[in-house]
């Protein structure tokens, strides 16, 4: 498994002006997605050879950028964030149908997440 960037993510308080902004400076599709919370889809390239990203309405003044990174298990990853002298922050989540995702701080203080891809995620 490769640990590739696989998602990032922008916090904005105003997502549809910021939306603007990206799409002004790098021609990126920014979609609305439908469902219980705001969240828009951002598609960096046409035919999706990069990491796509995300954007939502920021939930924390200090909420900054976060980068998501394909694990093959969350749990060993987990446990090997933690032997290393990083935090989680956040325990394994699922997106239903997707897969699951974990939050961590690294030593230095930088937050980072990690992507396990899992179809019967529930």
């Amino acid at each position: 498994m490769d640990h590739t960037l696989v998602h990032f993510e922008f916090p904005a308080d105003d997502p549809e002006a910021l939306a603007k902004f990206y799409t002004g400076l790098f021609g990126w599709k920014i979609e609305k997605m439908p469902g219980p919370m705001e969240y828009w889809m951002i598609h960096t390239t046409p035919g999706g050879e990069c990491a796509e990203g995300g954007m939502m309405k920021r939930q924390v003044p200090q909420q900054g950028p976060l980068m998501y990174f394909q694990v093959e298990s969350i749990d060993d990853y987990v446990a090997k964030i933690k032997s290393l002298g990083g935090q989680v922050v956040m325990d394994k989540h699922p997106v239903p149908g997707m897969g699951y995702f974990a939050v961590a701080i690294d030593p230095q203080h930088n937050p980072l997440a990690i992507w396990e891809t899992n179809a019967e995620a529930k």
